[in-house]
Formats: C-alpha cells, structure tokens, sequence
C-alpha cells in the first residue's frame, strides 16, 4: 500500500526500531513516544510512499540538533511546529510533503506531529536510514551542490534560553550557526531546513526508512530478552558482537555534541560521537560508522543511547554492516566523514572499503 494510516501500535514499533537504527544517538524513546502518540491525538497522520509524488515536488527535512545528554535541552512539539512556519514563511513556495533526516527514537517520528497540524503529507523518507552526528551528513550531500543556498530555522529552549533563528548560507555556514543555536537554547533546538525536489531526495536519501523502523521495531517488540536481540539482528542481517557489563564509560558534551568512550568486559573499546562510531577489541575492528553500532539492555532488549549508558550495566552490543542499511549519498562522502577522526581519534576513512 503507497498510503499507510498511523495508529498507537506504529508508533511504538516506528520508536523502538528507530532507536535501534539511531545507533547510540536519535533521541529519547519517552519523546518520540510522547510526540508520536500528540500527533495521533491531534489529527489522523499517514504515510505516504515517495512514488505518490511528482518529481518537482518540495520536500522538506524536519530534525532535531543538538546534544541529548544536555541538562538545560527543552524542545516541545510548538517547537517543532514554529520551525516549520519560520522556514515556509521564509522560502515563500508551497511545501508538498515533510520527512525526517534520519532514524532514532525520537527522530523517526519527527514530522509526524508537524504533518497532523498542517496537513501537509508525512514521506516514507529519511535523509538518511541511521542517525549521524553532524547537520551535513543529513543534508543530502546538498554540500557538492556548487552555490546551493541553504535556508534552516531552528526553536528551542525556555526562559532566557528560548531562540528562534532563521539562517540562510553555504549548507556548512547555516548547520554550524544552528548547531551553536542549539548550544544557546540549552542543548536541543527543533529544526526545519533545506528544501529540495522529490527527485533530489529520492537521488540521494533514504526512502522507506520509515516503514523499514517500524519493521525493526516489530521484530523487537514481538519477543523478550535475547530472543528480542536475536529477532533485530536477524531482521537487520547483523551479529552480537559481545555482551557484557559497561567496566568503563566516559561522556562530555562540547560543541551541541556527546563525545566519549564505552569499555564492556574491560575488552571491547567503542567510541561515539553521538552515535556509536567504532568498537574494538585490542586492535581488531569490528565495526565502523557508517555501520550500524548498537547497545541493548541484555535482558531487556530495551535499547540504550549513548546518553544513557552507566558503568555496571549489562548489555548486548550489535552490529550491522553498512551494506545491510538504507543510507544516505553522504555516507560515502570522505569530506564529511573525515570530521569524526579528530573528534574520536581513531580511523574511519581507511575502513569505508
């Protein structure tokens, strides 16, 4: 079916499997959770898929930037709406049909909330079918488009930390001035930005992600424990690489950015920038971003962020090869994937075969 209803069950498989396809980033299960059922409250969302519409149609990503693990975040869905308004106000065109820029708990539903207000249809697309750190690598490789001017407007924080700001620039000028936006705002701004042609997104982004996170999310959900586990692994043709208890863990926030380092058993070594980027074991590498690098309750099955991990956990670590995933064109782009090697110190580059 091209169009598909959004019910109460759809929003708890399209958050939990986009949790497991944030890869350690993406956001909080309770808010997408929370903002997936307003929507379903407030209006009857659908999705449709990317061959209902026309090649010039005007697609546009709505997000959310910033570092999950920031105290002062606050983004409410008026947030998400007001973004929106700014940006349209902004272009002056008729927007034909909003998606996400990529996969997580709370990123998968983004859209929904703002397509059940407006009336404005909700794609079966994703910038990009896994989370990633930075603004560009959801942008559609936008960034090889020669002179292509990059509107974005972000909302966000409360009190004396409350920002709206719209930016228009160079993709990389605009991103980096949300990205300190979100700074200001106290950790998380909701962002609408960069229009482009169906054609443009169907060229360079994900389509089916969506329905792709609600059928990880089912996987997940029809079973318990290891059996949960072993259901997402098979569904996502990926392995457990190990299970074990958290022996070490280092997070700081800098930039709008979760960056640190996860030990499980004293053995295997993963660092994240947001999302998991590499795991290790004395030297051997196992995975590397753009593969897909998650960590599950290993009892539970319940996927754990980035944000959320604590020494003396027990958890499960999976992996799935990039091969395996629907991604971006930016996601065998060297330019924006060279960043991560200053931020985690480790080779990425060399690894991308």
């Amino acid at each position: 079916m091209s169009i598909l209803k959004l019910d109460e069950k759809m929003v708890e498989y399209a958050v939990y499997g986009g949790a497991v396809l944030g890869g350690g980033g993406g956001g909080w299960i309770e808010d997408g959770l929370q903002i997936g059922r307003l929507a379903l409250e407030i209006g009857q969302p659908s999705l449709y898929s990317i061959d209902e519409f026309a090649d010039d149609d005007l697609f546009v990503t709505v997000s959310m930037v910033g570092a999950p693990a920031a105290k002062d975040q606050f983004v409410k869905p008026i947030h998400y709406g007001k973004a929106l308004d700014i940006l349209t106000q902004k272009i002056g065109k008729t927007v034909n049909a909003l998606h996400t820029n990529e996969n997580g708990a709370g990123t998968t539903v983004n859209g929904w909330f703002q397509s059940a207000i407006t009336g404005i249809p909700l794609v079966d697309f994703a910038c990009n079918g896994r989370a990633h750190p930075t603004g560009a690598m959801g942008s559609l490789n936008l960034s090889e488009v020669e002179g292509y001017i990059s509107h974005q407007a972000g909302v966000g924080g409360k009190g004396d930390n409350y920002i709206e700001i719209s930016i228009s620039g160079s993709l990389e000028k605009a991103a980096s001035m949300i990205r300190k936006a979100s700074v200001e705002a106290g950790g998380l701004v909701a962002v609408a930005r960069n229009p482009v042609t169906c054609a443009y997104a169907k060229a360079n982004g994900a389509a089916g992600a969506i329905t792709q996170a609600i059928e990880v999310g089912e996987a997940l959900l029809a079973h318990q424990g290891e059996a949960a586990i072993e259901s997402v692994v098979s569904k996502l043709g990926g392995q457990v690489v190990t299970m074990g208890t958290v022996t070490d863990f280092t997070l700081e926030t800098t930039g709008g950015f979760d960056v640190g380092t996860v030990r499980i058993n004293d053995e295997h070594e993963m660092t994240f920038w947001n999302e998991y980027m590499t795991i290790e074991k004395d030297g051997e590498r196992f995975a590397t971003f753009p593969d897909l690098i998650m960590t599950l309750d290993a009892k539970t099955a319940r996927p754990i962020v980035t944000a959320a991990i604590q020494k003396g956990q027990q958890l499960a670590v999976i992996a799935v090869p990039k091969a395996k995933l629907l991604l971006s064109s930016t996601m065998s782009n060297t330019k924006l994937l060279k960043p991560i090697e200053d931020i985690i110190h480790k080779s990425i580059i060399s690894y991308l075969g």
